[in-house]
């Protein structure tokens, strides 16, 4: 029987191919390419193998075995196949059909041809499928598994890193204005006192968030219309005291008190919180970052300039990638910029880098074009 489906080959994964592709869920090209050949080669092989355990190296009429190597081989090759669908993309039902479909083929084919085969000879055929098909489903299902698992825990460590990263922030800040207060003996109920407050708050929502995400309660806050102008002053108090601890200044011209943003603010707040604090992270010693606000078309441009002397194409791709981290200082996690760009994508909008050779780069958040009721 080997040597039939040897010599027929082509004529077999033709059959099959049209079998899978007039199906309901029709296989894609990779798989029509890939996934069919694969599997009759593998079956091939296993036959081979079976009749040559069987002492009859041609598959002689008649002649069936047990033999346990021979299933093992079986076995091994079906696991392959398995594992192979999985990578193609097939599904658990599709991997069954597979070995229905080359079934049917080859039936029709031996009457076609006038080759039919003996009772001996399918039971042969038989045996290799059952074993092929419980191995390769078994294979199948336990690397599916495998592969959802690997991504829930991905899904996982960039979650918490997330949590981390931001608590971390407003937790940075926090000590940086209690630092202060205490060195200049300043007022609770004064600017420095205020950001104080906003980190501690914002440290609160965090974990009141975190728990009723335990709790599967946890419902993003619903988005707002808020004053462009007011979100700049909020994130300019929140990070002015990093940007005396980095030695640079952060120069924010006058906002359009016209324009406004769309959209869940203590998220955007963060994302341009990040921006900022990789800016005085990056930017050299006794230089400005720059936060500017104007609206181009149906679109608000929020950007932070830095002088970080430039970043490269190179890292400009992937900088937004998580836990990647620039030449220089490589304090914390590298996820600022990833959760920045998941923030601003949340809310309908856009960040992107443009570098500018020896001077520095500039991040910009597009956002859609929103104006505050008269």
């Amino acid at each position: 029987m080997h040597n039939f489906l040897t010599n027929n080959r082509s004529e077999l994964i033709a059959r099959c191919r049209d079998k899978v592709a007039r199906r309901e869920h029709s296989a894609t090209p990779q798989q029509l390419l890939h996934g069919i050949p694969l599997f009759l080669d593998q079956l091939i092989v296993a036959l081979r193998r079976e009749a040559a355990a069987s002492g009859d190296p041609v598959g002689t009429p008649g002649t069936t075995t047990t033999d346990v190597s021979a299933q093992a081989a079986i076995g091994a090759s079906a696991t392959l196949h398995g594992k192979d669908m999985l990578d193609l993309g097939f599904n658990v039902d599709e991997v069954v059909h597979n070995y229905g479909d080359l079934c049917q083929a080859i039936s029709d084919l031996a009457v076609e041809r006038d080759a039919p085969f003996t009772v001996d000879e399918f039971r042969t055929l038989n045996h290799c499928l059952d074993v092929a098909i419980a191995h390769a489903v078994t294979a199948f299902s336990q690397q599916h598994e495998v592969q959802a698992a690997d991504r829930h825990d991905a899904e996982e460590n960039q979650r918490m890193g997330f949590f981390v990263h931001e608590l971390r922030n407003h937790l940075g800040t926090a000590q940086l204005a209690l630092a202060a207060c205490k060195t200049g003996n300043l007022p609770l109920d004064g600017a420095t006192g205020s950001i104080l407050a906003r980190s501690c708050n914002g440290m609160g929502i965090m974990i009141d968030g975190a728990i009723e995400l335990v709790r599967d309660a946890h419902q993003r806050e619903a988005q707002s219309r808020f004053a462009l102008a007011d979100f700049i002053a909020e994130a300019e108090a929140t990070t002015s005291l990093a940007a005396s601890a980095k030695e640079c200044r952060l120069q924010v011209p006058t906002v359009d008190r016209r324009l406004a943003v769309q959209g869940n603010r203590p998220m955007l707040l963060a994302a341009l919180v990040n921006l900022l604090q990789n800016a005085f992270k990056y930017t050299h010693s006794n230089t400005v970052v720059t936060l500017t606000c104007h609206a181009v078309g149906d679109s608000i441009l929020i950007e932070v300039a830095d002088h970080c002397g430039g970043i490269g194409a190179g890292l400009a791709q992937r900088m937004f990638q998580p836990f990647e981290q620039g030449a220089g200082d490589r304090t914390g996690l590298g996820l600022g910029l990833t959760i920045a760009r998941q923030f601003v994508e949340d809310n309908g909008g856009r960040l992107s880098v443009r570098d500018v050779p020896e001077v520095g780069c500039v991040f910009t958040i597009t956002l859609p074009y929103c104006t505050m009721p008269e």
